[in-house]
């Protein structure tokens, strides 16, 4: 009997492992360089992902309330949150035009009164020399420079953004579809029921969102309407807007708030910092724990340093998204890592 030599299929099992290896390989530093250097396509995706959640569950709420079929209720979001949106400017859109025109002109006074009240005050102003040399101003103006030289423009990132976002909602389960067929098939059932809990946790995420925002704005109007500061309107549109970014936000809008009280006096200024901190503990206190009732539990530490990580990644439009960004890492872990854990660990004993 003749004997085989074995060495050759030994040598071809090799060289199709090493392929197999220089494959999985190639593919992973393309897709590194596609998530650097394309960064801005997965904001894209995310940011109309997050408009055509927002539709679906608006048209949602609208069937159960209405009993509309679905056929109607999505284009009847559309054009009612289109004609909100319209409405509200055709109100307020004059008046906060005009805030914001004032505003604008007033700053270059305000902040010289506030290098004055600083100069004048030694303990304010040693504080303010630690900050000054910690550079924390000049890697803020980097990271917000970011969002601002976008690729394409501020502008140009919203119409793509706006663009994707009603490509998704008229169509959703097409690319969801799409997603799932890239899987192999014993893993389709799983990977469909993976993105239904993803959706899931963004919806519930941004109806919380949305509410908090509402209630900072609202808050925030009646406070400073009641110290009588001037632009309250605008300045009350700009906390509601930034609450949208946990933690950043908030701060952010204190500044332009407190340099327009210290232009009437600087126990204004306080009272409006005051005012602001409480607005902040009711929302931190009261509506957060709300919106978290329906989502994977996240610490707030993590958030914070998603918010540094992801925003040092992609940008000040990283820190705008670090939070769903979150929400999407934190599923994905829970369902893929921690339930498997958790059931290899019952079967066990």
């Amino acid at each position: 009997m003749e004997n085989k030599d074995p060495l050759p299929q030994i040598n071809h099992r090799f060289v199709s492992r090493v392929w197999i290896a220089a494959g999985i390989i190639s593919f992973i530093v393309v897709a590194l360089l596609l998530s650097w250097k394309a960064n801005q396509v997965f904001l894209y995706t995310l940011a109309g992902a997050i408009i055509a959640i927002y539709f679906h569950g608006f048209a949602g709420l609208i069937a159960r309330k209405t009993k509309i079929s679905p056929k109607w209720s999505l284009p009847l979001s559309i054009i009612l949150s289109i004609s909100f949106l319209f409405g509200t400017f055709f109100l307020i859109g004059a008046r906060v035009t005009g805030e914001v025109v004032q505003f604008t002109k007033e700053v270059p006074s305000l902040v010289e009164d506030a290098k004055n009240f600083i100069e004048g005050n030694s303990n304010i102003k040693l504080i303010y020399e630690k900050i000054a040399s910690s550079k924390i101003v000049e890697k803020a103006s980097l990271l917000l420079g970011g969002f601002f030289n976008s690729t394409v423009g501020v502008f140009g990132d919203i119409y793509i953004v706006l663009f994707i976002g009603i490509f998704f909602t008229a169509a959703p389960d097409q690319y969801k579809t799409g997603i799932v067929k890239l899987l192999p098939a014993d893993m389709r059932l799983q990977g469909n029921n993976l993105i239904e809990k993803i959706v899931k946790n963004l919806r519930s995420w941004l109806k919380g969102m949305l509410f908090s925002m509402f209630v900072v704005f609202v808050l925030t109007s009646i406070g400073l309407a009641i110290l009588g500061i001037d632009l309250w309107l605008v300045l009350a549109l700009i906390a509601g807007l930034l609450s949208f970014i946990p933690n950043f936000g908030p701060i952010i809008s204190i500044i332009p708030a407190a340099l327009v009280a210290l232009s009437k006096s600087p126990s204004t200024a306080l009272w409006v910092i005051v005012l602001y901190c409480f607005v902040q503990l009711v929302e931190s206190n009261f509506i957060t724990p709300l919106v978290q009732q329906e989502l994977i539990k996240t610490p707030p530490a993590l958030i914070i340093i998603s918010q540094v990580f992801v925003g040092i990644w992609l940008g000040a439009w990283g820190v705008i998204l670090a939070t769903p960004i979150l929400v999407i890492v934190m599923v994905l872990v829970q369902e893929l890592y921690i339930k498997k854990q958790d059931q290899k660990q019952s079967l066990s004993k």
